[in-house]
């Protein structure tokens, strides 16, 4: 369950991200005043506190009882504002010369980012991606607190039932070091190969 939630919790704030990413750039000052304000309160605030106003004051008052759809989805939000910068701060640390290469090819704005600034974008953003993802793993252990039968949510049951703290902690450790070190080491080798 850690493992789908993590998932579609990725792939969510990746759309989340580019999306806020984009609209701080808009020339239309609400949705740029939009994205600073979702990154400001999303990055001030701890996860858990917002796992508890969104589950407990949103959702229940919206009658959404799916425990599992809004885990992911409190997941990828608070995500979604830390990948946002990510986007932002690879595709701003482009050399201004890319762009203006680009203009004086008469290349579309859809043309010069398509093949010019998100390519060499991508690879400067992918060391940050990867500790992102690693992190969106680890903090799906909080939605134990709503009572969703994940990875630490088990743990505590076992600890609950056996009252042997040592015994269930320390294999859930080991459990997410297995779950988060692939993906560290799969990017490692992806970034070596599009060098």
């Amino acid at each position: 369950m850690t493992i789908l939630i993590s998932i579609f919790a990725l792939i969510l704030s990746l759309i989340i991200g580019l999306f806020f990413a984009y609209a701080q750039n808009s020339k239309l000052i609400f949705l740029r005043f939009f994205a600073r304000f979702y990154i400001e309160i999303i990055r001030g605030t701890p996860l858990l506190v917002q796992i508890l106003i969104f589950f407990y004051v949103f959702a229940n008052n919206l009658g959404f009882d799916n425990r599992y759809i809004v885990g992911i989805f409190i997941l990828a939000i608070f995500a979604g504002a830390y990948v946002c910068e990510i986007i932002r701060a690879a595709i701003e640390s482009i050399e201004l010369e890319q762009y203006e290469t680009s203009i004086s090819l008469g290349m579309s704005n859809y043309q010069m980012y398509r093949y010019i600034i998100f390519p060499q974008a991508f690879k400067r953003m992918l060391p940050a991606l990867t500790g992102q993802f690693a992190t969106i793993i680890k903090d799906s252990s909080l939605l134990s607190i709503i009572s969703i039968s994940e990875f630490t949510m088990n743990a505590q049951e076992v600890n609950a039932y056996t009252y042997s703290t040592l015994e269930s902690y320390i294999p859930l450790a080991i459990g997410y070091l297995l779950l988060t070190y692939p993906i560290s080491f799969y990017t490692n080798r992806l970034e070596k190969s599009i060098k």
